[in-house]
């Protein structure tokens, strides 16, 4: 009886030890005949769309450890008519104020050098990023990131911004000779001048940059025209701001003996009455860039570009624009990889001279 339930408990052990795990799942057979499933194919990556035969795909071609360098030069148009910016009101001066030392007086209107040079590089890094550096002749540099068709994606504020937009920035799509497209300039700024600025209807905005034609060049090259037409203007009036009322003495009344009171005067009825507001100082300001430039489809860079920008304020608007004031001539200079320097050559041996006879 012993051996016999002992038996059936070493036959029950091996039995357990035979036991899958649970949860796993048993293959079903398949049917006779079936053929065997295929393989599932990786999704297709989507095809770049086709470009038209008669259009063009402009942007920038870069190689890394060759960096392309152009300078922008800013001639300002001495005989152009630039209508200068009215002056602001005098503060009226207080009796017994003492007047400002002569030598301050220049440190109010003192303007900061305007940069008639700009120096791009433009570098692809090593993590294929495009970086560019931009240099003026007056100032510091700064530095950006940007889209392979020029689009400045972090830096660079005001003028230095907008001057890059016009001489980077390429259509997105491609373009068909007479086809147009906008830049992403913000070449005036009206809230600049704060919330006493009142805005008159209308104004003048567009923006526009025209593929003009695409001519063969050389070694099959092809040479994309470009001409640009931008146009920012706006007017309105500023008010003068309030002037602050005298405050009122604050402090208890004084009684009487028989708890009457006593009449204070009160500063605010002896004060004089506020003068009449002044009307506001009309003011505006119009911007206007118009250009032409030779983009080299194929290697991906300026041939030339040359172009005008004129800036006119009218009233005290200079905070509101983003380009210089006045008319000037703005030419591109390719700027080729920097030679070395030629090696020193040896001087000559001067040679005697012989004897007069």
């Amino acid at each position: 009886m012993k051996r016999s339930l002992s038996g059936l408990l070493v036959a029950l052990a091996f039995t357990a030890c035979k036991q899958e795990a649970p949860g796993k799942l048993e293959p079903i057979p398949r049917p006779p005949g079936a053929t065997a499933p295929e393989p599932e194919e990786a999704a297709p990556v989507p095809a770049a769309p086709a470009v038209p035969k008669d259009a063009v795909v402009l942007r920038w071609k870069l190689v890394q450890d060759a960096p392309v360098s152009f300078r922008l030069n800013l001639a300002l148009d001495r005989n152009a008519a630039v209508p200068e910016s009215a002056p602001a009101p005098k503060a009226a001066k207080k009796k017994g104020a003492k007047a400002a030392p002569a030598d301050e007086a220049p440190k109010a209107t003192a303007k900061a050098a305007v940069p008639t040079e700009y120096m791009y590089v433009l570098v692809l890094d090593k993590s294929g990023e495009r970086q560019l550096r931009v240099t003026p002749n007056a100032g510091a540099g700064e530095d950006a990131t940007f889209s392979d068709r020029g689009f400045i994606i972090d830096g660079l504020q005001g003028p230095a911004r907008n001057l890059a937009t016009l001489v980077l920035e390429l259509p997105r799509d491609p373009v068909r000779p007479g086809e147009t497209w906008s830049l992403g300039t913000e070449l005036t700024t009206p809230d600049a001048l704060g919330t006493l600025f009142r805005r008159a209807p209308g104004g003048e905005r567009h923006n526009r940059v025209k593929l003009v034609s695409v001519t063969p060049g050389d070694n099959g090259e092809q040479v994309a025209t470009l001409e640009y037409d931008i146009v920012e203007q706006f007017g309105g009036t500023l008010s003068p701001p309030r002037p602050a009322l005298p405050k009122k003495v604050k402090g208890a009344q004084p009684t009487g003996p028989e708890n009457t009171a006593i009449e204070v005067p009160n500063e605010l009825d002896d004060a004089p009455a506020p003068a009449a507001q002044p009307e506001g100082t009309e003011l505006g300001a119009t911007v206007k860039v118009t250009g032409k430039g030779e983009f080299l489809v194929k290697a991906g860079q300026w041939r030339s570009w040359e172009g005008t920008l004129s800036t006119s304020l009218n009233g005290p608007a200079q905070p509101a624009v983003n380009l210089p004031v006045g008319t000037y001539q703005a030419r591109i200079t390719p700027v080729g990889a920097p030679q070395a320097p030629a090696a020193p050559q040896a001087p000559e041996a001067p040679t005697a001279t012989p004897p007069a006879p």
